[in-house]
């Protein structure tokens, strides 16, 4: 393990360096790295640079580092070039992260990602695979993305259950099931992109169903005392009002079955973590999932940031952004146990020591996130 000086721990803080359960393990705080895709693994399989980059963070204090998200191995599961897989060679290479960060005292799990109806054919690394969903699409005449079968369902199914098998072989201490953003947990939970009429379309109930499915048979592939993580969203990637749940009832009947189904902790995605899940409401996107099922949340969005750029404007590299922000609301809604742990994306990405910094009260010192630092970003 790395010398690093670990500050003591700031009383105004201090609740964010409590330890946490993590399955087998303990997390040394409540801050975790979010994850967050980088293109830097050709061929899929992630390098030294890989390594070296999630190796900072863990250093810098993370208590939990969750990957960018890594494609499971069905053939229409990846949709963007240089994005690291999470089968065949790629498994050595993340066994060595896994080393690294371990070797920094933090605990890691992998995103596991299938983008569903993003992919189009000629994407990495089966060309000839077009991309599937709910529901086909057609542009130009031509069917770009193919309706899932019963088949398919079961085969993209068994797929999730490999990886999660793989990731606590490969020694990582849980996974995170990427169903937010609009990628294809997330594409069969929301009404606008799903319209079918059979078992897994219609009610919530029915467009909750694959999801369900999967991490049933994820817990049987797992360890009982191996964390699964669901990140659920109501925003898409280019659709920032988009809502799977219209209030919290809706959105109870949502992760009440996946918490039955065997999610032990929710990751709440939002772009400002304060801000009221519904209208009329105070409540977080956060605070609510916790209420409704009572299982540990994980808070995110804006996490010690202050926006820069026009709210409503899809984020781009060219307004990322930010400012550094008062840490003061974060941990208020802690203490009134709004959520569990928050992840930390951006202001990460800028300071690679930000849980060391904010540990010891040395929020002045963190780095604003600006084009500069994400240029030289490794």
């Amino acid at each position: 393990m790395s010398v690093t000086r670990v500050p003591e721990v700031s009383a105004d803080v201090e609740l964010l360096y409590r330890p946490f359960t993590f399955g087998r393990a303990t997390l040394r705080n409540r801050i975790a790295m979010a994850p967050m895709t980088r293109n830097h693994s050709p061929g899929g399989v992630p390098g030294e640079d890989v390594v070296r980059y999630y190796a900072r963070r863990a250093r810098g204090g993370a208590g939990l580092v969750i990957t960018e998200g890594t494609p499971i191995d069905h053939p229409g599961a990846n949709g963007y070039r240089n994005v690291p897989a999470f089968y065949g060679k790629a498994l050595a290479g993340w066994k060595r992260v896994v080393d690294a960060v371990h070797g920094e005292g933090a605990l890691i799990v992998p995103q596991l990602w299938h983008v569903g109806s993003v992919r189009r054919a000629g994407m990495e690394p089966f060309p000839d695979v077009r991309g599937m969903g709910p529901d086909a699409i057609v542009e130009g005449g031509e069917t770009v993305v193919s309706a899932m079968t019963q088949q398919d369902i079961h085969d993209v199914v068994a797929s999730y259950a490999r990886a999660a098998r793989a990731a606590e072989e490969t020694g990582f201490d849980g996974i995170e099931i990427h169903g937010a953003h609009g990628y294809l947990p997330d594409q069969f939970l929301w009404e606008h992109s799903n319209h079918r009429t059979d078992g897994y379309g219609g009610s919530l109930e029915n467009r909750t169903r694959f999801s369900v499915e999967m991490v049933r048979a994820i817990r049987r592939q797992v360890s009982a005392d191996f964390p699964v993580i669901f990140r659920f969203s109501q925003w898409k990637m280019s659709d920032y009002k988009a809502q799977i749940a219209a209030d919290a009832d809706e959105l109870g009947r949502i992760l009440r079955p996946l918490a039955a189904a065997g999610v032990d902790v929710f990751h709440a995605s939002t772009r400002r973590f304060w801000e009221p899940a519904f209208e009329g409401s105070t409540e977080s996107l956060a605070a609510c999932a916790r209420r409704l099922t009572g299982k540990p949340v994980i808070a995110v969005g804006s996490i010690g940031l202050a926006q820069q750029h026009e709210t409503r404007k899809l984020r781009t590299r060219d307004n990322v952004g930010s400012e550094v922000a008062d840490l003061g609301p974060m941990l208020a809604a802690m203490a009134r146990e709004d959520f569990d742990l928050v992840a930390v994306g951006r202001g990460m990405l800028a300071d690679a020591e930000w849980a060391h910094k904010v540990r010891g009260g040395d929020t002045a010192s963190l780095n604003a996130l600006t084009e500069d630092v994400m240029q030289a970003l490794i």
